[in-house]
């Protein structure tokens, strides 16, 4: 249910916002990999949380997903939709960014694992 998924990524984006980190990385797969727009990916929960550590410490701390559609299949689901970066730079000036943004979802017993993040 869409719904569902909604909750998700605004849990994702809240624990993001706040610099939770820690937690963050948890709503990843052992196997995960975050492919950038354009960089390196990061593979497993470990190095996904450095990931956002880096993005955050170049100001940009506020995260915003909409999810628009998702298709679900058993046990997987791909989340679509859009997505904006935006913070202050080390000289004060405003910074914004946004595109689209999937995920592809697994079922972790009763919870989602997020298993792939990419966006452009």
């Amino acid at each position: 249910m869409i719904s569902d998924f909604r909750a998700f990524a605004a849990q994702w984006d809240q624990l993001f916002n706040e610099g939770d980190v820690t937690k963050l990385q948890n709503l990843y797969d052992t196997k995960a990999t975050v492919v950038p727009a354009g960089g390196v990916p990061a593979k497993g929960p470990a190095d996904i949380g450095k990931f956002f550590v880096d993005v955050r410490s170049k100001g940009l701390t506020r995260h915003e997903i909409a999810v628009h559609s998702l298709v679900e299949r058993g046990d997987a689901a791909i989340a679509i939709g859009t997505w904006s970066l935006s913070g202050v730079d080390g000289s004060g000036g405003e910074q914004k960014f946004g595109g689209n943004w999937v995920n592809v979802l697994g079922r972790d017993g009763n919870t989602w694992k997020i298993l792939l993040h990419t966006w452009n």
